[in-house]
């Protein structure tokens, strides 16, 4: 699976470069030392740029995958919690439930703590 979708997103990317590179030349020109780049090297140049700017995009996508992960844990958690206080709020004849289960849940917590594990 995973070889065939790499195998797709490279000739994507090909293709993306020769449209940008082809049949749309005439939108950008690379200027290097104040001189247009010209001839068999401005294709070069021009994938070469392209690449660069896909590897900074992934790079940034990665960075901010990161960023709103640990944020979205954060809202994530608040949410949670507000939850269980409006559940508690809008509930208040589970508690006779809900205590002696939470207290059943301490008690088990901390008897896996106590015990040594079963499985290496």
């Amino acid at each position: 699976m995973s070889k065939k979708l790499g195998v797709t997103l490279t000739i994507a990317l090909l293709a993306l470069i020769a449209w940008g590179l082809l049949v749309e030349s005439n939108s950008f020109s690379f200027v290097v030392d104040g001189q247009p780049v010209t001839g068999p090297l401005k294709g070069v140049v021009g994938a070469a740029g392209l690449v660069a700017a896909l590897i900074a995009g992934l790079c940034a996508a990665i960075i901010l995958l990161f960023a709103f992960a640990g944020t979205a844990m954060i809202v994530l958690g608040g949410v949670v919690l507000a939850g269980m206080i409006v559940a508690l709020i809008v509930f208040p004849f589970m508690w006779p439930l809900l205590i002696p289960l939470a207290l059943l849940w301490l008690f088990v917590a901390i008897a896996q703590k106590a015990s040594p594990t079963r499985f290496p």
